[in-house]
């Protein structure tokens, strides 16, 4: 694990609920220690998925030259990195590809954020989680990290166990080894997302079983604090160091969507 250390999960306020320029994180990383950064703020999707979490397509290229700005003011002292996190949703694939081929980014993260309909994530529909058979609801948020996976879109797959998040934990496991092995055919990453720690699971993503069992399929692991605000870039990467040394997991990190480390 000597790859330099970097912050490759990080947003922008493009993306409706974040707050600090690409400048202010850069130099919260700067702060920090950490040799580099990948911001990878959510992608513009249809106008009909999940609009107030996400920048708007005519906004694209203000993220693009923020994030280039950034890396002409640090040059030298910072490697400033260009990413996306990306979604996938059955019958997306195609609109996320035409957004992947405008730029030529750094580090794709994939990540599933909706069951159908149901953004299963988002604070306001926690309550769905007492309608819902967790066994089954695991089954299927599985399924779509395989689909996710199988694409071809993506350099890694993002906080993989995301249901865990309001505590609602996967009573089985099964579905979720299925999908690393899935994850370790298809020669992807995983997202190590410090977030989940701040978050009422307080727990990272993904979970240390789950993190033993991807290392020992020989995934890889790229350090992310998911920030919405400078003051989260780094956060707990001390302690994910330390969880991924002790199953011998390796970081690395993306640059022009080509592993390194």
């Amino acid at each position: 694990m000597t790859a330099p250390l970097f912050d490759s999960h990080m947003h922008t306020p493009l993306c409706g609920h974040a707050t600090g320029t690409p400048r202010e994180y850069a130099q919260a990383a700067l702060d920090a220690g950490l040799s580099g950064v990948c911001f990878t703020d959510h992608i513009p999707m249809p106008a009909w998925y999940d609009a107030p979490w996400r920048m708007r397509r005519d906004q694209l290229g203000e993220y693009v030259e923020a994030v280039l700005e950034a890396r002409a003011e640090f040059g030298g002292r910072l490697e400033v990195r260009l990413g996306l996190e990306a979604d996938f949703h059955p019958g997306t694939e195609r609109y996320v590809a035409g957004v992947l081929d405008t730029y030529d980014w750094d580090y794709v993260i994939g990540s599933v954020h909706y069951i159908g309909a149901w953004g299963f994530d988002n604070p306001e529909y926690v309550a769905e989680y007492g309608e819902r058979d967790l066994g089954a609801l695991y089954r299927h948020y599985y399924a779509l990290v395989e689909g996710a996976a199988r694409s071809g879109l993506f350099d890694a797959i993002g906080h993989l166990d995301l249901p865990k998040k309001f505590g609602h934990r996967d009573p089985d496991g099964y579905a979720a080894l299925h999908a690393l092995d899935v994850v370790a055919e298809r020669g992807l990453s995983l997202d190590f997302n410090t977030a989940g720690w701040r978050k009422p699971v307080a727990e990272a993503y993904p979970a240390p079983d789950l993190t033993r069992a991807a290392a020992e399929r020989g995934i890889t692991f790229v350090l992310g604090s998911d920030a919405h605000r400078p003051e989260e870039v780094g956060f707990h990467f001390t302690d994910a160091i330390k969880q991924l040394h002790d199953v011998d997991g390796r970081i690395v990190t993306y640059a022009g969507r080509t592993r390194h480390g």
